[in-house]
């Protein structure tokens, strides 16, 4: 498979156009941001963790019914994927009171919800990352209501297989946002990344953090909790 121009680069990933057009190479980089870029570092090592972390992560759930964007690892820090047309939405899926939904409500954080929360926000860096609802993703057309329940389908599944994952590893699943793309016919997949750039892990014992909350609050020990994650889900 041939590297060829680079068609995009976001806070954590490149992506490259190859000499296949229906499949691009993302390349996966150690910067950190946080406060949508207010905040800016580098985490050792971050980017083969997260690479590695998702691929075997999306492997996991397309075995359990969730299809992905994910088609072959090709080394450490660069994985192949299905090129797609993001649907322009995070879908934010939440089993614990933390961060913004904490603060929003006034809850204390690592209060259990009663049942899982959705939230959708629009993928606006400009606009802070609006949250909008169904009527809002409607009426600006970026999904239809079709799509919409096919990508809550999918979250909700993700949310089942991931937190019965992580609960045999002593990981209690927080919260955690993901991003969906069309496919050249139509068809929802999920893409992005699942990492602890993009999930919130606690220990089920300690309810240490092992996620990006540790850069984003200067915690200290980022690199491992990355490498915590890594050992715990793939024993390296």
């Amino acid at each position: 498979m041939e590297k060829r121009e680079q068609l995009y680069e976001g806070k954590a990933k490149k992506v490259f156009a190859t000499d296949d057009p229906t499949l691009v190479l993302v390349s996966y980089k150690d910067d950190a941001t946080a406060f949508n870029g207010l905040k800016k570092g580098t985490i050792e090592g971050k980017g083969a963790i997260n690479n590695r972390v998702t691929n075997y992560l999306m492997q996991l759930l397309e075995k359990n019914g969730v299809p992905t964007h994910f088609v072959q690892e090709l080394s450490a820090r660069e994985t192949l994927v299905k090129k797609v047309a993001i649907v322009p939405l995070e879908v934010i899926v939440r089993n614990v009171a933390a961060g913004s939904l904490a603060k929003r409500l006034g809850l204390a954080e690592g209060t259990v919800l009663s049942r899982t929360v959705l939230e959708y926000c629009y993928k606006d860096d400009a606009l802070g990352d609006p949250m909008v609802n169904d009527d809002h993703i409607a009426a600006m057309g970026w999904a239809t209501e079709a799509e919409m329940a096919t990508i809550r389908a999918y979250a909700l599944t993700v949310n089942r297989v991931l937190g019965e994952t992580l609960r045999d590893l002593n990981i209690e699943l927080i919260d955690f946002k993901l991003e969906f793309g069309r496919l050249a016919d139509g068809t929802i997949v999920l893409a992005d990344e699942i990492s602890p750039d993009t999930c919130r892990f606690w220990d089920t014992v300690t309810r240490e953090k092992l996620d990006k909350d540790r850069f984003r609050r200067d915690l200290g020990g980022v690199e491992d909790a990355y490498h915590e994650i890594m050992k715990r889900l793939m024993g390296e």
